[in-house]
C-alpha cells in the first residue's frame, strides 16, 4: 500500500509522527511534513516532501496513493480543503486524493470545535472524507499515554484498512 501521510500544525505532531512510526513493512508512506514537524523528523522519513513542494509526484492523480492520512490536520488545512484551495502540497493531494475518490482520513486537532470547523468537517464528510479526530477510547483499557496513542493510531490504521496490533480490540479474545 502507498500511503500520503500528511502531518500539519504544532499541537499534536507527535501522534502523526508515531503514525508514521508505527506502519507495517507493506505501508510504503509518502510524506508531507509542516515546517514543525519537519524539523522532528528530518532524518526519519524516506519519502518525505516540504509543504511548499506543490511539483512533487503525490500531487498528480495519476501517482499511484492508495489513501491520504492527514494527522494531525489544523483547522487551517481543514478549511482549505473543504474549500477546493489546493494551495500546498497537503491541499493539493488532498484535492487529488477526494477528486479520484481515493480514502482521505482527517485528524482535526483542536477543541472544542466552533460551528466553522464543524461544517466543514460535515462538508467534508458528505464528500466521503474520513472525520477521525484523536479520541480516546475509555474502554480500550489504557494506562499509559503511549497505550492511548497506539489506541488512536490503530484507530485510523482501522478506517484505512491497514493491519496493525497496536492496541487490543474489544471482545477479540472471545473469537
Amino acid at each position: 500500500m502507498k500511503l500520503a501521510v500528511a502531518v500539519t500544525g504544532a499541537s499534536g505532531v507527535q501522534l502523526g509522527i508515531k503514525a508514521i512510526r508505527s506502519l507495517p513493512e507493506n505501508v510504503t508512506p509518502f510524506t508531507i511534513l509542516s515546517d514543525h514537524a519537519q524539523t522532528v523528523l528530518s532524518h526519519e522519513v524516506d519519502h518525505k516532501y516540504h509543504i511548499e513542494d506543490i511539483a512533487a509526484p503525490i500531487s498528480s492523480g495519476s501517482f499511484p496513493i492508495d489513501a491520504m492520512m492527514i494527522a494531525p490536520c489544523s483547522m487551517n488545512t481543514l478549511a482549505k480543503i473543504a474549500c477546493g484551495i489546493a494551495d500546498n502540497l497537503v491541499t493539493r493531494t488532498a484535492a487529488v486524493t477526494i477528486k479520484e475518490r481515493r480514502p482521505l482520513l482527517v485528524a482535526p486537532r483542536e477543541m472544542p470545535f466552533s460551528a466553522i470547523a464543524l461544517e466543514n468537517m460535515l462538508k467534508l464528510s458528505r464528500l466521503g472524507v474520513i472525520i477521525a479526530p484523536p479520541v480516546l477510547g475509555y474502554y480500550s483499557e489504557s494506562d499509559t499515554i503511549e497505550e492511548m496513542e497506539n489506541f488512536i493510531v490503530g484507530k485510523w490504521f482501522d478506517l484505512l484498512g491497514i493491519d496493525h496490533s497496536l492496541y487490543r480490540r474489544w471482545g477479540i479474545e472471545d473469537l
